[in-house]
């Protein structure tokens, strides 16, 4: 069922443009024989909802008790595991990681109901580098979470998801790229 779940969602992302393929400029310098806008998937209805329904059975079995990503790319998926938790009776909670510490207020880092000794899946759209789940993890850290899986949508296979799994993380993407730039389902572990 999952596999079938996760052809769906490739096939969303080619169909709303989340996934598109030619010749593309990275923020990071190059090019890319594809793109992939990981919010055209995740804040589609059936995109957010399939991506929801592949992601939760991967953080519970990590033991998380919350999801957490990120801001801006993990924000639709960690609202929608959080919302298909509950329908499905396995409820966990969703934090949003800050790229900068909140400047007033209360000056979180973390948003959303955290506490020390919080079992978190981190998640983000799309894993490059790892600098954002990277960055994710260690505000989580600092706030004494621990962290019990990362997860994105798709894994471009550049060095990130190596790196995760080096610093001992367990990672798991729904899709990978491969060095030609195709992107499939990623084969199950």
């Amino acid at each position: 069922m999952t596999e079938d779940i996760i052809s769906r969602i490739q096939q969303i992302a080619e169909e709303r443009g989340a996934l598109r393929y030619g010749e593309f400029k990275l923020s990071a310098g190059g090019t890319s024989s594809y793109y992939f806008d990981g919010r055209l998937l995740t804040l589609d209805p059936e995109g957010g909802y399939l991506v929801a329904k592949a992601l939760l059975p991967l953080a519970l079995a990590s033991g998380a008790e919350t999801i957490a990503g990120p801001t801006l790319g993990a924000d639709p998926i960690v609202a929608s595991v959080a919302t298909v938790s509950h329908l499905e009776g396995t409820p966990i909670n969703a934090l949003i990681v800050r790229n900068q510490t909140k400047g007033h207020g209360t000056a979180r880092r973390v948003e959303g109901s955290v506490r020390a000794g919080m079992k978190v899946a981190v998640v983000d759209d799309t894993c490059t580098s790892g600098r954002s789940l990277f960055q994710a993890v260690e505000a989580l850290e600092e706030a004494g979470c621990v962290v019990t899986v990362t997860l994105c949508v798709l894994d471009r296979n550049e060095g990130g998801s190596t790196e995760v799994a080096r610093r001992g993380y367990p990672f798991h993407a729904l899709l990978s790229a491969d060095g030609d730039g195709k992107v499939a389902p990623t084969p199950p572990a």
